[in-house]
């Protein structure tokens, strides 16, 4: 891999000279105590599939846009991207930090498990779908669908959020700062209680959002289709 060294513990990747597979097996391959490991990626120019599957407490910057997938399955590193980002940021997401400084497409910490992902710009449609214990805080907008079957977590929206937010949703809590379009099935605006706002303050902190919790709306599932019924059928 073409690299080179700045600092004793930065190591440079530039992607006109190494290729992503280069880059994404020298990750890999870093060992578990890894916590000094900085990386510097440049010339990202849209690349899919960037810094993915990592599974050491790393430290990764990605200059420039990134295309699909980038940040998926992430466990334990930091990576900053400073552009805008494909289908699929931090999707499947474990634990460690993701942190985006332009706007997301659709899909944005799909099925995300547990960290956290900021995303300071908007996000498209689906942004956390299916999400299982990931944290989401997003500065803007977000599209529709977002929390769509959404299971366990926190969506944060600073901005407006679109059509269906929260359609099936199971345990996952919704904050939204701004304007939505309409529920989903099953999703209901619910009393913000203090430990509420505790909780969203200290999570807007930790996203480096400096936005006020108060200023938020809460939402979440109704709990009527936990179960199948059939007088219900046409709402399934």
């Amino acid at each position: 891999m073409s690299a080179s060294e700045t600092l004793p513990t930065t190591r440079v990747v530039d992607l006109r000279s190494s290729t992503v597979r280069e880059l994404n097996q020298a990750l890999h391959d870093l060992p578990p105590d890894a916590a000094l490991s900085r990386w510097e990626v440049r010339s990202a120019a849209g690349e899919h599939a960037l810094a993915v599957g990592i599974n050491a407490p790393c430290t990764v910057e990605i200059k420039g846009h990134v295309g699909y997938y980038c940040a998926g399955m992430n466990k334990h590193a930091e990576i900053t991207i400073h552009g805008n980002a494909g289908t699929g940021l931090a999707e499947n997401m474990m634990s460690g930090r993701v942190v985006l400084r332009g706007n997301a497409s659709q899909s944005a910490g799909a099925t995300g498990r547990g960290g956290l992902l900021v995303i300071e710009g908007d996000a498209a449609a689906r942004c956390g779908i299916s999400m299982k214990g990931i944290d989401i805080v997003v500065r803007g907008s977000v599209g529709h669908l977002s929390a769509f079957m959404a299971q366990r977590g926190r969506l944060v929206v600073g901005g407006d959020a679109g059509s269906a937010l929260g359609d099936s949703l199971y345990e996952a809590q919704i904050f939204v700062r701004g304007q939505v379009t309409d529920l989903g099935a099953d999703c209901i605006e619910k009393e913000m209680r203090a430990e509420h706002l505790e909780a969203l303050g200290a999570l807007l902190e930790a996203a480096g959002v400096n936005l006020p919790a108060r200023a938020f709306r809460r939402y979440g599932s109704a709990r009527t289709l936990y179960h199948f019924n059939v007088d219900h059928a046409d709402t399934y």
